[in-house]
């Protein structure tokens, strides 16, 4: 049966036919639409997969490994920088290994089309010791959920899949199985000793997974996703890796004059590496993100042997792949390219019309006229955008939960005011426990918690904490008299301007909730209402 499918839809669907029992993720672009795929899944809905979202990457992938301990196939997915907030407990997972198979599902960013890094994930399977794969077009992204899922269940550790943006948001047509794999039986088969990481279980692990290495990269030079592929021009080898494959191989459409050596399994297949090496001249290494592969290449190869790539300039070092870029490191003439037309004027990103993080700026600004030197640090969310004009209400934005922290910091060195805005969402993902240190201080901050309800800047998921902020608030220990909640409407503007002045001048922690539904998830909510009568 074909479809047509995004390449996260073509990893979700690949799941599922797979046998997969849960989804477990947080919102991040450009991995979201996996689970969103889930979620709307006739046959995951029937089958009563679990595919909530998660309060954050951490929860979601200890989670994952609750699942496979119990013999269950189970997904996680993020985006990159996500993997640097579950890298505890994915890195232990090659350590405690897997019972049920577990695929983690990172999708990088290169370019940061939405992200505040190019972090490539592929350091992190190579640091954590377990298989890695990257497809090169979406049916290949979809073959692969079977294989490493059964591949995970054979060699008892999880694998990781990376894929690029390109590949999570572009469309192909996909051949998919006619009826999805049943879900494993529960067992109890998981190895306890295996799974508590005391230090004389861990040593003992340690030495089981360094020993795998080896198989690892010997299924990887038997991969059938890894080919060489021989040409009598070997005046140049090309290595290429996951969508870089596929911009490569649209230079040459009547195949490429060179050999060619596909990789989309890690670890890297040394053997194939040396034999091209001792054919070709000169190596060219085509791959999106870091030079990942081309900086193993020279512990691999010759020490005479010329390696070409991102080091040596033929490819940038920065941003996503295109095929003209391809076109240029080989040689290749590049297709015809067209002016910028003068009618499409460029417009930045803007919070929308109707939104409450709007007023909530208005008010904050107002206030802080008031005090010439006082700083806000921002968050992760749609109201990064408060950045830009014309509110330029915050200094800072460095990573999901920072925002408290950080004004935290600023109050022990001495800044007053400290003000630290974060979203809904955000605060549970993160924030939490930075309120918590806070508290435990009296640090002399404020916190804005804007609740619109959602996780709206990745198109309006649930959020985890809503209709639970005060709540959690108390239970932290924020002092009454200092927890307060509004609604932010230009009609009252005056109550919010005097709640946050009065709040900046108490010297101690404080929290105000301005809470309103995101327009874009009210506009929604009215239509299903209006279709319901």
């Amino acid at each position: 049966m074909k479809r047509l499918l995004l390449g996260d839809e073509a990893i979700a669907q690949g799941a599922i036919d797979a046998g997969l029992s849960g989804v477990y993720a947080y919102p991040g672009t450009p991995s979201t639409e996996i689970t969103e795929f889930i979620q709307s899944s006739p046959i995951a809905i029937e089958r009563n997969l679990h595919r909530r979202w998660c309060t954050n990457e951490k929860t979601a992938m200890e989670a994952a490994l609750g699942m496979s301990y119990m013999g269950k196939r189970a997904l996680v997915c993020m985006k990159h920088v996500g993997l640097n907030v579950c890298a505890d407990p994915f890195v232990n997972s090659g350590m405690t290994g897997t019972n049920g198979g577990v695929v983690v599902l990172v999708a990088d960013d290169p370019s940061m089309h939405s992200s505040q890094d190019e972090q490539d994930s592929r350091f992190y399977g190579k640091f954590a010791m377990i298989p890695m794969l990257e497809p090169s077009n979406q049916q290949e992204a979809y073959d692969m959920m079977a294989f490493a899922f059964d591949y995970s269940e054979s060699i008892h550790l999880p694998v990781l899949m990376r894929v690029t943006t390109r590949m999570a948001h572009s469309r192909a047509v996909v051949e998919v199985a006619a009826e999805p794999r049943k879900e494993n039986e529960m067992n109890y088969d998981a190895v306890a000793a295996n799974w508590v990481l005391l230090p004389v279980n861990a040593r003992r692990r340690n030495d089981v997974v360094t020993a795998q290495q080896k198989e690892l990269e010997q299924d990887a030079v038997e991969s059938k996703f890894n080919a060489y592929t021989e040409a009598a021009d070997c005046s140049l080898g090309v290595i290429a890796s996951g969508i870089g494959y596929n911009y490569l191989m649209e230079c040459y459409p009547d195949g490429c004059p060179y050999p060619v050596l596909k990789i989309s399994q890690y670890p890297l297949p040394k053997a194939t590496i040396r034999k091209m090496s001792a054919a070709c001249d000169k190596i060219l290494v085509i791959e999106e993100g870091q030079p990942f592969i081309e900086e193993q290449l020279r512990g691999i190869m010759p020490g005479d042997a010329e390696i070409c790539g991102k080091l040596t300039g033929e490819l940038p070092r920065t941003g996503e792949l295109t095929p003209d870029v391809v076109k240029r490191a080989l040689g290749v003439p590049s297709a015809e390219n067209f002016a910028p037309c003068d009618d499409v004027v460029p417009r930045p990103p803007a919070l929308c019309k109707g939104c409450g993080h709007r007023d909530v700026y208005t008010a904050l600004n107002k206030v802080l006229e008031e005090y010439p030197n006082a700083r806000v640090f921002g968050d992760i969310g749609c109201y990064t955008l408060g950045f830009l004009p014309p509110y330029r209400a915050i200094h800072s934005c460095v990573d999901m939960g920072a925002s408290i922290t950080m004004a935290k910091g600023a109050s022990d060195a001495g800044q007053w005011p400290a003000v630290a805005v974060i979203g809904d969402s955000t605060f549970t993902h993160s924030g939490m426990t930075g309120l918590l240190d806070a508290i435990n201080e009296n640090a002399d901050i404020t916190v804005i918690i804007s609740d619109n309800l959602t996780t709206a800047m990745t198109g309006g998921q649930d959020s985890a904490g809503t209709n639970k902020f005060e709540a959690i608030c108390r239970g932290l220990g924020v002092a009454e008299d200092h927890l307060k909640v509004v609604i932010p409407l230009p009609k009252n503007m005056p109550e919010i301007t005097q709640i946050i002045r009065d709040e900046i001048n108490y010297h101690g922690t404080s929290v105000i909730i301005p809470r309103r539904e995101c327009m874009q998830t009210l506009q929604r909510h009215l239509k299903q209402q209006k279709a319901k009568k």
